[in-house]
């Protein structure tokens, strides 16, 4: 039996055929370049370091199981911190670092199906959920003194869903919502601007939110870029935005598109009402997601507004790239919430 020859490979393929390959090559070596960039970035180095707080387990209404650590002294006053969708308690990080540097006990936590939190238990991921997630946490963590409660995107959804359905002054002494919205999300944002009126349409904003495809389980130049363009400010580092990215690609997916759904459907605008306690409220002049307007809007509709901060040259993500700045406000907000109304004061009552 003869043996069967290979077809030969023409001039055109075999130049194709090299130039393919050659891409390959390429594209790996451009791929080991970019996560070495990555891993020697002084940013991500700092902030992936361990935080080292002290774990707490905490359980929801519904038996989910939330991931929580607390920082700093135990009998100093309180601040809990919550994260936004696809983010974890350590975005908080450098917030964290200050906060517990200013004598203050910080009490961070992964929102459900996030980090190392549990899933719903029944795959609920509602805006009422997230807002039982709020009330199981300050109920834990509190102690006889109630807390400040600040959030973020998402974490600060989470606070409005809260009030609806519970005594915000109860738990709480102070709020503050950072880089969020109430409802509208789609028909407010500035991403793709060119867009906006086929994304009003309800169904194109909840495919947007919901999509439920896997993201690549490895960091790309062009996912960063998306993410910047999408999330960041100019100023923001390289090591900012592949933090974020690392915390963005562990999300699975399911709880992402639950999650998303949620947010399509949200209009949590007459909980504020409910939110009585000093409620502060931080927006990025940048923010592509959550735009300024809509902080400007939850500012006006308080009934007890603390101010309002628009941070110059911010995009969504204000922890990240403002911490100086916004542990600071919070700092004077827990301040000012201590003080008794001056009314009091002036009759000479105690202090």
């Amino acid at each position: 039996m003869s043996a069967r020859r290979l077809p030969r490979l023409g001039p055109r393929t075999a130049v194709a055929a090299t130039a393919a390959v050659g891409s390959i090559v390429a594209g790996a070596a451009l791929q080991r370049r970019h996560l070495r960039a990555i891993a020697d970035d002084e940013d991500f180095r700092r902030l992936s370091e361990p935080l080292g707080g002290r774990p707490l387990t905490i359980e929801s209404a519904d038996g989910t199981a939330l991931h929580a650590e607390a920082f700093g002294p135990e009998r100093a006053p309180t601040v809990v911190l919550a994260h936004g969708w696809t983010e974890q308690l350590a975005f908080w990080g450098p917030v964290i670092r200050l906060l517990e540097g200013r004598g203050l006990r910080v009490v961070a936590y992964d929102l459900r199906g996030h980090g190392a939190s549990g899933p719903a238990t029944d795959g609920d991921y509602s805006m009422e959920r997230f807002g039982e997630d709020v009330e199981a946490v300050l109920a834990a963590v509190g102690g006889d003194e109630p807390v400040t409660v600040v959030g973020h995107s998402l974490g600060a959804m989470s606070i409005a869903a809260w009030a609806e359905h519970h005594d915000s002054a109860a738990r709480a002494r102070a709020g503050a919502l950072v880089n969020t919205g109430l409802g509208d999300l789609i028909s407010g944002h500035l991403l793709i601007p060119e867009v906006a009126s086929w994304l009003n349409r309800p169904w194109a904003g909840r495919a947007l939110l919901s999509a439920r495809a896997p993201l690549p389980p490895f960091s790309s130049p062009l996912q960063q870029a998306v993410i910047r363009y999408s999330a960041f400010g100019p100023g923001a580092s390289a090591g900012d935005v592949a933090f974020y990215e690392r915390m963005l690609m562990h999300t699975p997916s399911a709880v992402r598109a639950a999650t998303g759904v949620a947010l399509s459907d949200m209009n949590l605008w007459h909980a504020v009402a409910k939110l009585t306690i000093p409620t502060l409220v931080v927006a990025g002049e940048r923010d592509r997601l959550t735009p300024p307007d809509h902080a400007r809007r939850i500012a006006r509709t308080l009934p007890n507004p603390a101010g309002l901060i628009e941070l110059p040259g911010t995009g969504h993500m204000s922890p990240l790239e403002r911490p100086r700045e916004l542990s600071a406000a919070i700092e004077q907000l827990i301040t000012e919430s201590a003080r008794p109304p001056a009314g009091l004061a002036r009759e000479g009552l105690p202090q």
